[in-house]
């Protein structure tokens, strides 16, 4: 994604103006009359994600991109609306918003092609824009794509262990401590998470990171991570199973969220726990009518094994608000 952002133009790259609905006007009466009608028949609007391509003598000879919320994600969205080539800004912006055109650009270039094998397709470069924070756009992209990337990946090739596995690396890149809870230890410390997983052959885990000075505000990030939720016993239908994938959605963000602190060495005591499970009908799954004992010490009872979330979430919570953080947020496909 970062190699669409470019240090040059080149003979054919295209400018961009930039307009709202201030300036739009303005803009467009200065232009002939050729160009106005060409807007006209273009439905052309100065909003965000909007973007157009402003004919000339011999091939376009601009881009106009319409800034009203100029967030990172209107900017990607404009530019997947423009042909593959070489931009440039020729509006100046500000240190942020020159930030937010750069990492909506880069984003705009994301591909999940670990499984393909032809040839990407022509990209859309953009000249870095002068007042972006260069490396403010590299921690968001990066971690935004280690998001994504997780959330895309099959689970048949991401369970459990491949996500603690991940958990790992990414807190042998940044010097934090990363313990994983599995097994019998977790089905004494934590039962609720252990009994939602022991329907599938592929265990489930309590995932620990802790990075940052013990002096720091203490921020704790909790994400559910089933890697895939059939329902359990409770099993769901075909169209309410495809996409089960993408329900460990919240340890995807949590991860790529510590990424992000980590990179910019934010002054937090940082912990992060991710319960990561698969909810599988198996031959140990837990059972509608169940009672489960939580970390809390409450009891639970099931009516249904496809509400698999709020029990992990339950005992990863209760080990999260034991330390009673300053900060503390969940995340999670619910």
């Amino acid at each position: 994604m970062l190699s669409t952002l470019v240090t040059r133009k080149n003979a054919k790259t295209l400018p961009i103006v930039v307009v709202d609905d201030a300036s739009f006007p303005g803009w467009r009466k200065q232009q002939g009359k050729a160009v106005q009608r060409w807007l006209d028949a273009s439905t052309f609007e100065p909003r965000g994600n909007r973007a157009t391509l402003i004919p000339g003598a011999r091939g376009p000879k601009l881009a106009l991109f319409g800034s009203k919320d100029a967030s990172p994600w209107a900017w990607a969205g404009a530019a997947q609306r423009l042909p593959p080539g070489r931009y440039r800004l020729d509006t100046e912006l500000e240190e942020a918003a020159a930030t937010d055109a750069a990492i909506g650009w880069a984003l705009s270039a994301y591909r999940f092609d670990r499984y393909k094998s032809e040839a990407a397709a022509a990209p859309r470069e953009l000249v870095w824009p002068k007042a972006a924070d260069r490396a403010e756009v590299a921690r968001v992209v990066e971690a935004i794509g280690l998001a994504r990337d997780l959330i895309n990946t099959p689970a048949g090739d991401l369970g459990p262990a491949e996500v603690a596995e991940t958990a790992k690396r990414l807190g042998a890149a940044h010097g934090a401590k990363v313990t994983v809870t599995h097994g019998k230890r977790l089905e004494a410390g934590y039962p609720m998470i252990h009994a939602v997983g022991r329907g599938s052959a592929r265990g489930p885990r309590l995932i620990d990171l802790r990075w940052g000075s013990k002096d720091a505000p203490s921020v704790t990030l909790v994400g559910k991570g089933v890697v895939f939720d059939s329902g359990g016993l409770d099993l769901k239908n075909a169209a309410g199973m495809l996409r089960m994938k993408k329900d460990m959605g919240g340890a995807a963000i949590v991860l790529g969220l510590a990424k992000l602190i980590m990179d910019a060495e934010l002054p937090v005591r940082l912990r992060v726990l991710v319960p990561t499970v698969e909810n599988l009908p198996g031959a140990d799954a837990y059972r509608p009518l169940d009672v489960l004992r939580s970390k809390h010490g409450k009891t639970v009872e099931i009516s249904n094994t496809d509400a698999e979330g709020r029990l992990i979430l339950a005992d990863a919570l209760a080990e999260a608000d034991a330390e009673r953080p300053d900060l503390l947020i969940d995340v999670a496909t619910l």
